[in-house]
């Protein structure tokens, strides 16, 4: 039992900046004095490029909750911070390092929720590499922070079944909900002197590094099982992709791919077989084919494999980025 004085609310600072982070802070709200949200700065977005605030400044002003955005942690954020006197930080998806002097601020320490069941995802991008790995359960973790990265031992944990046809979209918010119980359970056993951390293996660790554009290139040379889960971990964002050329046209288009499902037939990897069942470009893979149900080429809207076909002519083969000329 911890012997130090407890407030009667405890004073929470709340670190986090996407979609993720919202139903996190939004169960803070309710239970705690959230005292300060901690996001990153706004980013230009749109085709205007005006700043906008991150999803979660958006929230904390809706909740009255005051809002403050560094860039880094320098001798002058750290010492703002101090000044509000939190008893407990709250970590999700925050994007930013927090040095180790900002973690032994609060009497609580710090906590973070994290989109995986650690050691394993260990990182940026836990849902993606999840799902892009063929991963059947994943989860979210609740753990004490430490100076490394998601390396600090694990106060709870809740588990979540990843289904054959979860996107990376659908996955993302269950286990953003997913996340705000797990902190709503864990926080409480820390105040009260009844959390029991227990330390990760780290020999089990593994890294969920940030997805790069030219990572979410459709390899059509990989199996079929393979093909299917790159879309589905990258849809709707950043978006697994193709370069295609029509027969009637030397110019090559982006596809992103959105989402497709197993198809009957074999051809060269790359190769445009048929119209599928559901009206869908079929597309060879290694051992198989794929069906793409729902795509967007560059510059315009997302549409069905079907109303593609109807407005384009069905391409030949995929062209590989690194072999268009």
């Amino acid at each position: 039992m911890n012997a130090r004085i407890k407030p009667a609310t405890p004073r929470l600072v709340f670190m986090g900046t996407p979609d993720f982070a919202v139903p996190s802070l939004q169960m803070l709200a309710n239970d705690y004095d959230v005292v300060a949200v901690y996001c990153q700065p706004p980013r230009p977005k749109g085709r205007g490029m005006r700043l906008s605030p991150q999803p979660i400044h958006v929230a904390a002003d809706a909740l009255g909750i005051p809002v403050k955005t560094p860039t880094r942690f320098d001798a002058e954020t750290i010492t703002e911070l101090a000044t509000l006197k939190p008893d407990l930080l709250v970590v999700v998806a925050y994007g930013l390092i927090l040095p180790e002097q900002v973690l032994h601020l609060p009497q609580y320490g710090a906590v973070n929720g994290h989109a995986s069941l650690l050691p394993r995802w260990r990182g940026a991008a836990p849902i993606h590499r999840a799902i892009a790995a063929g991963d059947k359960e994943t989860g979210v973790s609740v753990m004490m922070m430490e100076k490394d990265l998601d390396t600090g031992p694990v106060i709870l944990e809740k588990r979540i079944n990843i289904a054959e046809d979860d996107t990376m979209g659908q996955l993302h918010d269950d286990l953003a909900d997913l996340t705000a119980a797990a902190l709503h359970e864990a926080i409480p056993l820390l105040i009260q002197g009844h959390a029991d951390p227990k330390p990760q293996d780290h020999t089990n660790a593994t890294y969920a590094h940030k997805i790069t554009d030219a990572e979410a290139e459709l390899d059509f040379t990989m199996d079929r099982d393979s093909v299917l889960n790159q879309i589905r971990a990258f849809s709707p964002f950043p978006a697994a992709w193709m370069m295609v050329r029509s027969p009637d046209s030397a110019d090559l288009h982006r596809l992103n791919c959105l989402a497709a499902i197993a198809a009957e037939g074999t051809g060269k990897p790359g190769q445009f077989l048929c119209k599928g069942k559901q009206g869908g470009p079929v597309i060879a893979t290694a051992n198989g084919a794929i069906e793409i149900l729902f795509l967007k080429p560059a510059g315009k809207s997302r549409m069905s494999g079907r109303d593609y076909l109807n407005g384009y002519a069905m391409p030949d083969q995929v062209v590989p980025f690194d072999r268009q000329i």
